[in-house]
């Protein structure tokens, strides 16, 4: 048997906790309680519940205001939250609304109304949940690759610390950074596929060799393909390795038929490879891996503006604590 979902009730009256619990005492649920806001979020710190039912009016802190710490928080927003409410005016349910509030229920409510509304919430939690934990697992098997090479060690969480800086640099929405972020981790997932003995090799692969190399951005989309919530990154795992003139794999794009996002995880994942030791060759510094992709430039692989970015944010000081902190524990497994 698996856990009881929990059930956070937060609520300043007594009575009502008494209530919901005697609703509830046949349910396979955990039922746990808080008496204002400030006890709740201490709580959820500590264990996030499946569903909270959240009173508005309460002293110290309010329920929108609980409502907004949670949703602002990418640890809880997806925890549904039903508000519990004597006010039925529209304005309070517009602004629970815009705050992410799941769905209401008005002071008094109905036992079957209020089961119903809890079980249909929580058989939504489960399905996220799962899809969560499928994603985690893909994304620990792209951790994976890299552990075959002591020298890629910290290379994804570098990646997607770069990605991400850049991508803010420019300006992208959250959504936008968010895909940045888990396709710098997820980029090389295809490599899963390829031998060691060509991965690790330290002579220059044959032209076999570099052939089944070429088919890692295919392979890793074809991994992750199946997973709906990984839809908007599948372009950057199969175009990660095309360039600004046409010249890259595996489909020859060039210009603007690369998306944005990709190019910048591109960029980076060049500057970190040229910066990191391989079996082939020592790392350059970073003047020297500036001069190569400055090169690289005038030869048509990158676009001009992109790697004027990355140049200022890699000559920032600091830079080096700030792409080396471990950012990416969220996802794992």
């Amino acid at each position: 048997m698996g856990k009881k979902p929990r059930i956070l009730i937060v609520d300043d009256c007594p009575d009502t906790h008494r209530m919901i619990k005697t609703y509830f005492i046949n349910d396979p649920y955990e039922i746990i309680s808080a008496i204002n806001g400030y006890e709740a979020l201490h709580m959820i710190e500590e264990k996030t519940p499946d569903l909270i039912l959240l009173d508005v009016l309460m002293p110290g802190i309010n329920g929108f205001d609980v409502c907004k710490q949670l949703k602002e928080n990418p640890a809880t927003f997806l925890v549904p939250i039903i508000m519990i409410t004597a006010l039925e005016d529209s304005a309070n349910k517009i602004r629970g609304i815009e705050l992410g509030v799941d769905d209401f229920i008005t002071k008094p409510f109905q036992l079957v109304e209020l089961k119903a509304r809890v079980a249909s919430l929580l058989r939504v939690k489960k399905f996220t949940d799962e899809l969560d934990n499928a994603e985690k697992i893909i994304i620990s098997l792209a951790l994976a690759v890299e552990s075959k090479d002591e020298n890629l060690i910290g290379h994804c969480n570098r990646l997607a610390n770069y990605a991400t800086i850049l991508a803010k640099k420019l300006k992208m929405s959250e959504e936008e950074i968010e895909v940045i972020r888990k396709g710098a981790i997820l980029h090389d997932i295809g490599k899963v596929s390829i031998s060691d003995h060509i991965l690790l090799k330290t002579a220059p692969l044959s032209t076999e060799e570099f052939e089944i190399i070429k088919e890692h951005p295919v392979i890793g989309e074809r991994i992750c393909k199946p997973l709906a919530t990984l839809s908007p990154v599948l372009p950057i795992i199969r175009s990660h390795q095309e360039r600004y003139n046409g010249s890259g794999y595996p489909d020859g794009l060039s210009g603007r038929q690369i998306p944005v996002n990709t190019h910048i995880v591109s960029i980076v994942d060049c500057y970190d490879a040229l910066t990191s030791n391989r079996p082939y060759r020592k790392a350059l510094s970073k003047t020297e891996a500036l001069r190569v992709l400055g090169q690289e430039t005038k030869d048509g692989l990158w676009e001009k503006k992109l790697l004027e970015n990355l140049t200022d944010i890699v000559s920032q000081k600091g830079i080096e604590e700030k792409v080396n902190e471990n950012t990416i524990n969220e996802y794992q497994v």
